[in-house]
């Protein structure tokens, strides 16, 4: 059955009060400044969240509708009132592509309202509201046919079967995301009420004390945890813990191994190994654990396996995992470039985990690598257009190998699309990320254009930020009160402004920085040593203050750790928060492109270029952004480059 036609009117960026209690994650010390209280007026990232509002949302729904996701919700319905029915698409997750998409436009509500999008989501709310069992058990393929998954590695069987790949949890676990962000956005509770009958079968199944099982596919401990913060049902709350504290515990059950980050305790664990989504959402559980019950083991615990994933596993672009097989993490320092994985999935999911680190401790290295990520592989992940997209992300294409999902460019969807739809929901969400406060104090975490209003205790605070970054760094900052008062605004200095490209010394500069960055205070500067990276400006603030941050961007030459073998003897270029690389489009002679230290580089604004660009020129080459390439069809690119006189 074709389900309705989506109309998204024009859509306009603007902040709306919310309906209910918008505090995110309050058992953090550092908490977000939510969405609610952000308008963007940026010139780079408002119009990719306009792109994902107009264009992406609508464009997955009509894909989750042609291809049977939402269809499978209406089968499963059937399939309890005694018909037959059989399950259309190919992985058991597909129903999760439906819950992030949904979050994806219910963080636009908020932002964009829309009246058209807002009756759709209700729409197809109802729709996966018959998919569900009445006890509250949802995962549309085993209710259709538990006896013949969906994929041949899934273990046919009924409820909990084979958790390893069933993806039942998994799919609770988008399902508990996706609801309470509606929730939050709406104030309807038609997908929460959904949500909260399945995270009670969870805890009458899994809760029981003799029960020792664990999901297969991290997210859940997520999901339930944000979950308890609307609902403060501590169930909820032990069952992710339960969950947490039994994975790599054999004393009951049958380890399932690293691929599953179940082959030690994980308060015994200081590598990240195994497929790497699963990976990065469950340390992001581990996180939210260690901020919640304050436990110094799981704190002990997310410090090494972060250290180790910086220092030793991450990609200059911030991707992760080195393996398509197992969509893995590699050893130490095996980070290849042409068959590198590093999937899109995993760089959100090393965000969500590098902001939680940030709001655990304060300190601005977790934002030099959620940047990091952030501006490089993230958004590679999305066309320009906003309706093609990459599973992995590459540091070099030689225009032969099919690295993406059996193409050599971008695709318009995947029968396992994941990861369209995650970025979907991750890119209206970016305004939570801008700033945070604590106490009488407020963070400038990320340099974006628009204005915040921001409570802090008894007080507020108006912040307007003017910058042109990510092309440069000048940031204007307007702080406006009410009235007089005392607070203390920490002022992020990027690791690149500091000559560092990344914590951990994975990756080093190798030329001379540009001049050193100046902050200046109502035309004052500002003296005083950065603390956890922040420049802090404490006192009295008259009400009407202007705050000027200059980070002078120069091209960077990098180099990486000499462990990593496929990167020696090569070099890569940087531009402030960008990794740059060469595209075949731009060179004709590819092949010959080489850096030296002699080489003299230009930087060269581009408005009509890959919807304006700031490219890289040399004599013999050109570089754009690595986010930007592979929109003008197959062909050769490479990030690490020969390199002579070094």
């Amino acid at each position: 059955m074709k389900h309705l036609t989506l109309f998204v009117g024009a859509l306009c960026f603007i902040a709306c009060k919310p309906t209910t209690d918008t505090t995110a994650y309050p058992d953090y010390p550092i908490e977000q400044v939510n969405l609610t209280q952000v308008e963007l007026t940026d010139a780079f990232w408002l119009p990719r969240i306009r792109t994902i509002q107009q264009t992406t949302i609508r464009y997955a729904f009509g894909k989750c509708d042609s291809e049977g996701r939402l269809e499978n919700f209406q089968t499963a319905a059937r399939v309890m009132k005694g018909e037959k029915g059989k399950v259309r698409g190919v992985m058991p997750f597909d129903d999760t592509d439906v819950y992030k998409t949904i979050e994806g436009a219910a963080y636009s509500l908020i932002s964009a309202p829309d009246p058209a999008l807002e009756q759709y989501v209700d729409s197809v709310i109802g729709i996966i509201a018959l998919g569900q069992e009445p006890d509250g058990y949802l995962t549309t393929w085993r209710t259709i046919d538990p006896m013949n998954p969906p994929a041949e590695w899934v273990e046919p069987g009924e409820r909990w079967t084979g958790l390893a790949m069933s993806h039942e949890l998994y799919n609770s676990g988008h399902l508990f995301e996706a609801a309470t962000a509606h929730y939050r956005a709406t104030g309807k509770r038609n997908f929460l009420d959904i949500a909260i009958r399945n995270a009670d079968l969870l805890v009458q199944v899994f809760g029981d004390s003799a029960k020792y099982e664990v999901p297969g596919h991290e997210i859940v401990e997520t999901g339930l945890v944000r979950l308890y913060q609307i609902t403060r049902n501590e169930a909820y709350l032990q069952l992710s813990r339960k969950f947490l504290d039994l994975r790599g515990d054999g004393t009951h059950r049958e380890l399932r191994g690293s691929y599953s980050q179940d082959h030690l305790p994980l308060t015994q664990q200081d590598e990240v190994v195994g497929h790497a989504v699963r990976a990065v959402y469950l340390y992001a559980g581990m996180t939210d654990m260690a901020a919640i019950s304050g436990d110094p083991a799981y704190r002990n615990a997310i410090h090494k396996l972060w250290e180790n994933r910086v220092g030793k596993k991450m990609y200059l672009t911030g991707g992760l995992g080195a393996r398509h097989a197992g969509e893995a993490f590699g050893d130490n320092y095996e980070l290849p470039n042409l068959t590198a994985y590093s999937e899109t999935c995993a760089a959100i999911g090393g965000v969500y985990w590098d902001e939680r680190m940030f709001r655990l401790t304060g300190e601005s290295r977790y934002y030099d690598v959620l940047e990091r990520t952030l501006y490089n592989a993230l958004i590679a992940g999305i066309s320009l257009k906003g309706t093609e997209f990459f599973y992995p992300n590459p540091l070099e294409a030689d225009g032969q190998y099919a690295f993406n999902q059996g193409k050599k460019t971008r695709q318009p969807w995947f029968d396992c699309s994941c990861c369209p739809t995650n970025l979907i929901r991750f890119i209206p969400y970016l305004p939570n990320l801008i700033y945070a406060t604590q106490s009488d104090t407020a963070y400038v975490n990320l340099f974006i254009s628009g204005k915040a209003d921001i409570p802090l205790g008894e007080n507020s605070l108006r912040i307007v930020q003017e910058t042109g970054y990510p092309w440069d760094g000048k940031v204007n900052i307007h702080v406006q009160t009410d009235k007089p008062q005392r607070l203390t605004l920490k002022i992020r200095i990027p690791g690149w402004a500091l000559n560092e490209v990344s914590p951990g010394g994975l990756y080093t500069y190798c030329n001379e920085p540009a001049e050193p960055y100046t902050l200046l205070l109502n035309g004052n500067k500002v003296e005083g040593e950065r603390k956890n990276g922040y420049v802090e400006i404490s006192g009295g603030w008259t009400g009407d203050d202007r705050i000027e941050l200059n980070l002078p961007m120069k091209v960077r030459l990098v180099k990486a750790h000499e462990q990593i073998a496929a990167d020696k003897g090569l070099t890569a270029l940087e531009y402030g928060p960008f990794v740059y690389c060469a595209e075949e489009a731009d060179n004709s002679r590819f092949d010959d492109i080489s850096l030296s230290g002699e080489t003299s580089y230009q930087v060269e604004k581009r408005p009509d270029l890959l919807g304006g660009i700031s490219v890289i020129q040399t004599e013999t080459a050109t570089f754009i952004p690595y986010y930007a390439w592979s929109n003008r069809g197959e062909g050769k690119m490479k990030v690490w480059l020969k390199t002579t006189d070094l």
